[in-house]
């Protein structure tokens, strides 16, 4: 994930930065795990807590519009968070690898979803070109094209 630059990140579409927090959040998570089998406990907290802080990251970006499926991911975000600080204070793999698992799943998930939605980022430009469209009246004079805030 090192090699991501601002200007890469602001290349990508909200869904696909939502995807590579997801391979990030996993990665370290996995990590951690390693770290907590090598007792490399300073460097498993750590990752624990890029873990954390993206499983917040989710929550607050989620569209509470959408329904019910986004109060099941808050609920299903707020459970790995508390998850992951027990299997930070306790050192126990087995509760951070049911972490690891859910992730994976809604990552899976996420994933398929964007590859059955090739448009996402051509609609999140036309978005942002009607709202610019919106602000500015754009009409034509004798010769010349004018264009003014509203």
């Amino acid at each position: 994930m090192e090699f991501l630059t601002k200007e890469l990140i602001y290349q990508k579409s909200p869904q696909e930065i939502t995807s590579l927090l997801y391979e990030a959040a996993i990665d370290d998570l996995s990590n951690a795990i390693h770290d907590i089998y090598n007792k490399q406990f300073i460097d498993a907290n750590i990752k624990l807590k890029n873990v954390n802080d993206i499983l917040h990251r989710f929550g607050v970006g989620l569209n509470y519009e959408a329904g019910i499926i986004a109060d099941q991911l808050d609920a299903l975000y707020n459970y790995m968070a508390e998850r992951v600080i027990e299997g930070n204070l306790k050192k126990d793999p087995v509760i951070l690898k049911e972490v690891l698992e859910i992730l994976n799943r809604i990552a899976d998930a996420w994933n398929a979803s964007l590859k059955e939605k090739p448009n996402v980022k051509a609609d999140y430009k036309r978005q942002k070109a009607n709202a610019y469209e919106k602000q500015v009246l754009v009409y034509e004079r004798d010769t010349n094209t004018v264009e003014e805030g509203k």
